[in-house]
């Protein structure tokens, strides 16, 4: 069996790694226009200001797409397709590529849904599950 995929964690990239690690979903938010996005870059891209912070989200949001997958993109996760690579819009406006746990017969375009963070080889990331 293949070894999942790591993500790599950059100086950049680590208050949402260390954020997921405390329990809590963290996205960048502009200090010059509020926009809110992921994932993490140095400048907003709406307005390109670097007055960027960090924000805990609130963990809920919305099933913007999906697609599932029947074949395994990588050999780790052969054992189990078939499974979803999905779009939520968090409530705050930022939107990630994740999973939504539950039924896929169940996944529907504006779906609510709740941040569960999971282990995988190491890390917590982000999850969601249907409500």
């Amino acid at each position: 069996m293949s070894e999942v995929p790591l993500p790599t964690v950059t100086p950049l990239t680590e208050p949402y790694w260390a954020g997921l690690t405390e329990g809590e979903l963290r996205h960048q938010v502009c200090g010059a226009c509020s926009n809110v996005w992921l994932p993490a870059r140095e400048e907003c891209p709406r307005c390109l200001s670097e007055d960027v912070a960090w924000q805990a989200s609130s963990g809920r949001g919305r099933l913007i797409s999906w697609v599932v997958y029947h074949q395994a993109s990588h050999p780790a996760f052969a054992d189990r397709v078939p499974y979803n690579v999905a779009v939520v819009e968090l409530d705050e406006g930022a939107r990630l590529i994740t999973n939504v746990l539950g039924p896929l017969e169940e996944l529907a375009i504006e779906r609510p849904v709740v941040l569960q963070i999971e282990q995988e080889a190491g890390f917590s990331v982000p999850r969601f599950r249907l409500l």
